[in-house]
């Protein structure tokens, strides 16, 4: 695996890194690639979630906390310059093998410094039951993007403070809080941060290039979108109903436009995992009446878990017809 680096270090924003995962999937093939980065403190939330329900906006503004969108999906994380953000571009195309491959790749390169970690769940990695990693994928340029945090000596009172977690998710994972369920690497480790990046660095990758000046304008290029208030945002639908759900694919919000029993707009929020083309799957249920009988209809030519990962048609169903709110 070839790690990527970077001319110089400076401190940059979270929305480079983003549009630098990007640039590399797009410009580099055949090879697995792998950098690592950190930020001043920033909380990071999915393509899919809505920004008020995720971040507590009071604290991050009133502490200086940056806030940004990212293009996969999953949920709401923070990040401060104690955690070290991993992104690992590769060109496999199975979802279900990409990640599982790499959360082993992690956890067993942490278990060579003592630290009995392992995969668990969609997309974490545990130690002793508690979350030390959160990850998430997208396709981009004909490759996949896995990225996520790695805590090692984060700030968890801002962690916990940053974000608001649902009390559904909170339930369903059997826990009262964050804080409960999250842990420091240092808290397992003799060695200081700078000493661990080198030892994952020289673990998992064999050879090394060195970004150019050329590279980095490109790259600037890209995180202009990254940087749009309507990105950030993101979109807030019009709707008339509201479903929710919690399974195997994450947390799940529909939100419906009704007009005289046919379904005019319907949109998911969330911490899911898309794995096709999104809006192209929801576009196929409008002016479907809103029965269950008509969505299956659509669902015996459109398999849904070609486009959500881990979410089969009798749990989008359940959601949709069965009220959970």
């Amino acid at each position: 695996m070839r790690y990527i680096a970077l001319p110089d270090s400076t401190v940059r924003r979270l929305s480079f890194y983003l549009a630098m995962e990007e640039y590399i999937a797009r410009t580099r093939s055949g090879e697995d690639c792998f950098f690592m980065w950190q930020v001043n403190p920033t909380v990071i939330f999915g393509r899919n979630q809505l920004m008020e329900n995720e971040i507590n906006m009071d604290y991050v503004r009133s502490h200086g906390i940056e806030y940004y969108r990212r293009k996969s999906g999953g949920g709401c994380v923070y990040a401060d310059f104690s955690n070290i953000m991993f992104s690992y571009i590769t060109d496999d195309f199975n979802v279900s093998f990409t990640f599982d491959r790499y959360l082993q790749l992690i956890a067993r390169t942490l278990n060579k410094l003592g630290v009995q970690a392992m995969a668990s769940g969609r997309n974490d990695i545990t130690v002793e039951g508690k979350k030390v990693s959160g990850n998430a994928f997208y396709r981009v340029g004909g490759r996949s993007i896995v990225h996520g945090t790695m805590l090692f000596d984060t700030d968890l009172e801002n962690l916990v403070l940053s974000i608001t977690p649902s009390n559904e998710k909170l339930i369903t994972k059997g826990v009262e809080s964050v804080r409960k369920r999250v842990t420091n690497l240092k808290e397992y480790l003799d060695i200081d941060i700078e000493e661990f990046k080198r030892f994952m660095r020289t673990s998992l990758c064999d050879s090394e290039e060195c970004l150019t000046p050329d590279d980095i304008d490109r790259i600037g290029e890209i995180e202009k979108e990254y940087l749009k208030e309507e990105w950030i945002l993101g979109n807030n639908p019009r709707y008339t109903l509201v479903r929710r759900g919690y399974g195997s694919a994450g947390e799940i919000e529909a939100r419906i436009e009704i007009k005289n029993g046919i379904v005019k707009t319907l949109n998911l929020m969330g911490d899911y995992f898309p794995v096709g083309e999104i809006d192209e799957f929801l576009n196929r249920f409008r002016d479907v009446p809103f029965t269950r009988e008509a969505f299956d209809r659509v669902l015996d030519e459109t398999p849904i878990e070609h486009y959500i990962h881990r979410l089969d048609r009798a749990a989008f169903t359940d959601i949709l017809f069965n009220d959970h709110t």
